[in-house]
């Protein structure tokens, strides 16, 4: 078997090879073997394993990269298997929020006074920060920011969100999620309540699909690598003995 200095797998990916060291000790690659005079010996298991997390990252996001291969790492497949299930499951949910939102400004830019939505698809705080899976104080926080502006029970002073509220809260976390700050939303919240303004909108939705295709295209090249990975691991090539 072939080995490997920490050089050699920080020198292919542009890192350090402090990173290299701290990508070991995290547990995103297997800890490496070391000779007598203890330098660390890595093998060609280490270098695919160090391909899997940093492929992982623009898939699914550091800590869940992190999560996957100390999963891995701890003979935990199906707890790795899982994250990932979760990744790919946030995607989808981004591509159905992402033609939600789209079908909202269509039916905005054509309707030149939309009525209000009907009550019985009104929401309580709790029950759009349980839809949403933020908490209530996510919710006050985009309130304060202008960018949700929930009506009030009369008889308790509880806020209401109905479904245009609701539709204004699916497109802010998906633009949080991009990335966007909420000066920013604010913006694109009020263009899309105003149906007039829509280059924003169209720049930030136009944006976001990219951000999503190249999520997942990451994802592809991700499994392309841990399906190199897993093999390695599993017959133990990272813990060779000298």
């Amino acid at each position: 078997m072939s080995t490997l200095r920490p050089a050699d797998l920080a020198r292919e990916h542009g890192i350090s090879t402090q990173a290299v060291r701290n990508y070991e000790q995290d547990g995103c690659i297997p800890p490496a073997a070391r000779t007598p005079t203890g330098y660390r010996i890595y093998t060609e298991a280490h270098a695919a394993a160090l391909r899997t997390y940093l492929a992982l990252i623009p898939a699914y996001g550091h800590s869940a990269a992190g999560q996957i291969m100390t999963a891995l790492h701890n003979n935990k497949l199906d707890t790795a298997l899982t994250a990932i299930d979760h990744g790919h499951n946030q995607l989808l949910r981004d591509r159905e929020t992402l033609a939600t939102v789209r079908s909202a400004i269509d039916h905005l830019t054509t309707e030149s006074a939309p009525g209000r939505p009907v009550a019985d698809s009104a929401r309580t705080i709790g029950e759009l920060a349980h839809r949403l899976r933020v908490t209530p104080a996510t919710l006050r926080k985009w309130e304060d920011a202008g960018i949700l502006t929930p009506a009030r029970d009369p008889a308790t002073g509880y806020r209401i969100f109905d479904a245009t509220d609701l539709r204004d809260a699916e497109l802010t976390h998906l633009l949080r999620r991009g990335g966007y700050p909420l000066a920013h939303i604010s913006t694109v919240v009020h263009q899309i309540r105003t149906a007039g303004g829509t280059a924003a909108l169209a720049a930030s939705m136009t944006d976001w699909q990219a951000k999503l295709t190249a999520r997942g295209l990451a994802m592809l090249t991700a499994s392309t690598h841990l399906s190199t990975y897993l093999p390695l691991l599993n017959r133990g090539e990272s813990r060779q003995e000298f």
